[in-house]
């Protein structure tokens, strides 16, 4: 067993066309000049797109690099060297509505040449009025859904409610989607990079012209038996410990540290895992190492770690990510 310790991993900052500005005001980062980024790559382990690891002994290495070379100290005695990450983590600032879109069910994914992809939502921030679009209004069918893309009024079609600061929602494959404007988003996801536009509400690109769009491909995707959706909203007070998600690809649990002091330990040995500040501090016991809000790390597998956190600092956990069913498992 190596030591390790966490990895923190560089961001991959991402233009898009509806991103602005609040990774700088509201998570504090140095961001390219000169265009609108809208999401931030924080773990990632795929062809077109490395994490590269910035602290500790494995400095320097790209997140694959290091799995090929330490997969058992990372992942376990089970996971496959040769193996992607199966989690993609991101940060996305919509400071625009993004496109109405789906992600393909396992079902459909390899005949539409793409990956299924199951996400989450954590809003870390939400604007006054800011919403989200999620799922299909009671009893509307496919028939009437293609009428009002045709005719350019889906907002009829589709569900939408207002997003607060707290607010948890899992977004499986085949599940219809947008983020509006406002939102700043923790997004915890299977490692896919497949998104089917099936509408973009008239906007164009970057580049000034419209972007694509995946209509057959949407409709071939599109669960249209998901209704009104509604997320999971935090309470208040804040429960200390709440599951945010359940499912085949990963979980996610929310800690909340309401005093200053409050201890955090995580075995070695049981999972690897993914811690997520999304407010407050954490310190490392025994290296005086601090998590500040906005940064997400990998705890290896073989390693136990404490932490304590500053009062009012809210954590999310994401585990259950190495089990049979997952990717780079053996078994």
């Amino acid at each position: 067993m190596t030591d390790l310790g966490y990895l923190r991993l560089k961001p991959l900052y991402m233009e898009r066309v509806w991103g602005g500005s609040c990774l700088k005001t509201h998570l504090h980062r140095e961001l390219p000049t000169g265009s609108p980024i809208g999401e931030s790559w924080e773990i990632v382990d795929r062809e077109e797109a490395q994490s590269v690891i910035i602290n500790g002994p494995l400095k320097g290495l790209a997140l694959r690099e290091a799995l090929e070379s330490y997969a058992e100290d990372l992942m376990g005695p089970d996971w496959n060297p040769a193996s992607r990450f199966p989690v993609l983590v991101k940060w996305l600032d919509c400071r625009e509505r993004l496109s109405l879109q789906v992600h393909p069910p396992a079902s459909v994914a390899p005949e539409l040449g793409g990956e299924p992809k199951t996400e989450n939502w954590y809003v870390a921030a939400a604007d006054p009025g800011a919403s989200l679009i999620v799922g299909l209004k009671t009893g509307v069918v496919r028939e009437q859904f293609l009428q009002a893309l045709q005719k350019e009024s889906l907002k009829d079609c589709v569900h939408s409610f207002t997003s607060l600061k707290g607010d948890s929602l899992l977004v499986e494959s085949g599940r219809l989607h947008a983020i509006d404007a406002g939102n700043l988003i923790l997004e915890i996801q299977q490692n896919s990079d497949t998104t089917f536009r099936v509408y973009d509400w008239g906007r164009l690109g970057l580049d000034g012209q419209p972007r694509q769009l995946h209509v057959e491909e949407s409709l071939r995707c599109i669960d249209f038996h998901d209704f009104e959706p509604e997320p999971l909203r935090i309470t208040n007070p804040p429960a200390p410990f709440e599951v945010l998600a359940d499912c085949n690809e990963f979980r996610i649990i929310r800690h909340v540290f309401n005093e200053e002091g409050s201890c955090q330990v995580f075995p070695a040995g049981e999972d690897t895992r993914l811690v997520h500040v999304v407010e407050g501090t954490l310190e490392e016991v025994g290296t005086g190492e601090f998590l500040e809000k906005g940064d997400n790390v990998i705890l290896p597998y073989t390693l136990g770690f404490e932490f304590v956190a500053e009062a009012n600092t809210t954590i999310l956990v994401t585990d259950r990510f190495l089990g049979k069913n997952s990717p780079g498992s053996k078994t």
